[in-house]
């Protein structure tokens, strides 16, 4: 069966497809289109493709940029800093290191370890901060909760009103305590009129 295979070429700087490959009838099924990347990564035995950098290329140009201007740029005015200078954030403790050393060592001294050194106190004092922050994030999660309405929500359902199941109990302890009042009463009313 004949192939036949068309290449489209663009332009540097233009966006659009890559060349397709079009393959006739085959008696394996209907014809089938593969794309110029698709191509490429078949020749490219690391599975990549040719065109990535073309197309990363396209892109800058169209934004206006010029990689190879900027890399020169970047190089011209920083060319002894590049990747020499590495900076860090200073370790801060969490907690007062002194004394937290200080206590760590009391409890250490009663487990028979006489030396703690300090990178155990900043490993203590961080565990600290981030236990910490766990349980405010927590906290404050379970705070948005006890905010948040379920009563507009269709989804639930009332399936009982806790203040008026309250309210009809406190009603039958007033009814109750009335009638051992006047109970009493009447004991006493009686234990008067026979004397």
């Amino acid at each position: 069966m004949p192939m036949v295979i068309t290449q489209s070429i663009r332009p540097q700087g233009t966006m659009g497809k890559g060349a397709i490959i079009q393959a006739g009838k085959s008696p394996m099924g209907p014809p089938a289109q593969i794309s110029g990347n698709q191509k490429n990564k078949f020749n490219d035995p690391g599975g990549g493709s040719f065109r990535d950098d073309d197309d990363i290329n396209d892109v800058a140009s169209m934004a206006g940029v010029n990689l190879n201007e900027e890399s020169a740029r970047i190089l011209a005015t920083n060319s002894e800093l590049v990747g020499t200078q590495i900076r860090s954030c200073k370790d801060e403790a969490f907690l007062h290191p002194g004394l937290l050393h200080r206590r760590i060592l009391e409890t250490a001294k009663k487990f028979g370890v006489m030396e703690v050194p300090m990178e155990a106190v900043t490993f203590i004092s961080h565990a600290t901060q981030s236990r910490l922050r766990t349980v405010v994030e927590k906290v404050s999660i379970i705070a948005q909760h006890r905010l948040d309405s379920c009563k507009d929500d269709e989804c639930y359902e009332q399936s009982a009103d806790v203040r008026s199941q309250l309210r009809f109990f406190e009603q039958l302890e007033r009814i109750e305590k009335q009638r051992k009042d006047e109970q009493e009463r009447e004991i006493l009313l009686k234990a008067a009129k026979m004397n």
